[in-house]
């Protein structure tokens, strides 16, 4: 039988008490700040007068790797035992100095990064001090691109809200992949630093870095194609594939009545001819584009997406800008129909949602139930074609 571990505090617990206190930020913030951390003193479970009479032996060896301890102070006090007479019984551990707390976990290189990146930055950009308390360990995993990120705050404050895009940034050893990889703690320097009027504060998350900051953004682009063969926006065969900037597209008022929009790419360029209808390759969440185009709205619209609770979630957000759009495909009779396809959604959505139609909402409901299976779904290019004709001529029918 192995022995059983006294339930006295270990060697090892200790260490991991201090070893909380480092990821708490503690240790580092400490530096900054100046606030009193040490001495520490760590919680230290001891032996009863019972372990003293009974267990002796243990409680001499757990003293005896207490005071082995390298970077640790123990204090003793004095007991005495009818059996075992008068002895010193550890009762705290102490580590006093800052130095014997990183010693013990091993992390002094790290605590000498974070020195350098307050140094650097007490010099070149105080105000960012109170981010770098806030952060202690983030500012360490970024010690070796923090005078990158130091430089790129500096050049903003220098040309606030530049009206370029990030690509033309010329900053001397920071490219543009360094600006988008570090958008995020980017955002947090520069709300410190920069001056009010040179933040969009109504443009938030890092999709809209270049907002807040004045840059250039690329252009929305909207991809569509016409379905009827006797229109043609330009000149050459009917079966064009355009891409615009969502301004030009918003422009064109096109000569349609009925607009398909489709997530998939290949079931987007194999919708076949319809008279007087568009179709527009989605882009699932973001409707920004199809919003601008007024002449949309008095359209008739329709949506296929996914069988799935993110294919609903999608038409239901389309619905808040369009409320005139119809589903296609996306219904119970189609699901079961090609069940032999089904798959599995990876990260369901949970959201209950407002705009479904009451069909809708209850086949949404059975796929968060998973009332067909775990996760279900259906994606758009299972679907036979065959299928996807006859329901198209269906819609035609009843616009008729």
């Amino acid at each position: 039988m192995h022995p059983i571990t006294p339930p006295w505090s270990q060697p090892a617990q200790l260490q991991a008490q201090l070893q909380k206190r480092w990821d708490a930020g503690d240790m580092l913030r400490c530096q900054l700040t100046q606030e009193p951390l040490f001495p520490l003193a760590l919680r230290l479970k001891t032996p009863s007068a019972h372990d003293l009479s009974h267990r002796f032996d243990e409680v001499r060896l757990w003293a005896a790797q207490l005071h082995s301890l390298p970077h640790g102070r123990v204090d003793t006090r004095e007991t005495r035992n009818r059996l075992t007479g008068q002895n010193s019984v550890p009762h705290a551990v102490w580590v006093d100095t800052r130095d014997q707390a990183l010693a013990w976990l091993g992390l002094q290189a790290q605590a000498q990064d974070f020195a350098q990146v307050v140094a650097l930055t007490r010099q070149a950009q105080p105000r960012l001090l109170p981010w770098l308390a806030q952060r202690p360990l983030q500012a360490v995993a970024l010690a070796r691109e923090w005078p990158r990120l130091l430089q790129v705050v500096a050049w903003l404050q220098a040309h606030p809200r530049p009206g370029i895009y990030l690509r033309q940034v010329d900053i001397a050893g920071v490219h543009s992949k360094f600006l988008e990889d570090q958008k995020a703690v980017l955002m947090q320097l520069l709300d410190m630093a920069l001056p009010e009027q040179a933040i969009d504060a109504a443009c938030v998350g890092i999709y809209q870095f270049e907002a807040r900051y004045g840059f250039l953004r690329k252009p929305t682009s909207v991809r569509f194609r016409m379905l009827d063969a006797r229109t043609r926006l330009l000149p050459g065969t009917h079966a064009q594939d355009i891409t615009l900037d969502a301004d030009s597209f918003a422009q064109l008022d096109c000569p349609v009545s009925r607009v398909f929009i489709t997530e998939n790419e290949i079931n987007y360029l194999a919708l076949p001819p319809l008279p007087e209808s568009l179709a527009v390759f989605g882009a699932g969440y973001g409707f920004e584009a199809l919003v601008r185009a007024p002449w949309l709205h008095r359209c008739a619209l329709f949506y296929w997406g996914d069988i799935d609770t993110h294919g609903f979630a999608i038409l239901d957000q389309l619905r808040e800008h369009f409320p005139q759009v119809q589903s296609v495909l996306m219904n119970e009779e189609t699901l079961l129909h090609f069940e032999p396809l089904w798959g599995f959604e990876a990260t369901p959505c949970p959201r209950t949602l407002h705009r479904l139609t009451s069909a809708e909402q209850a086949l949404y409901t059975q796929l968060q139930e998973h009332r067909f299976g775990p996760s279900l779904r259906l994606e758009q290019e299972h679907i036979g074609f065959g299928w996807v004709q006859q329901a198209l001529q269906r819609v035609l029918m009843q616009l008729i």
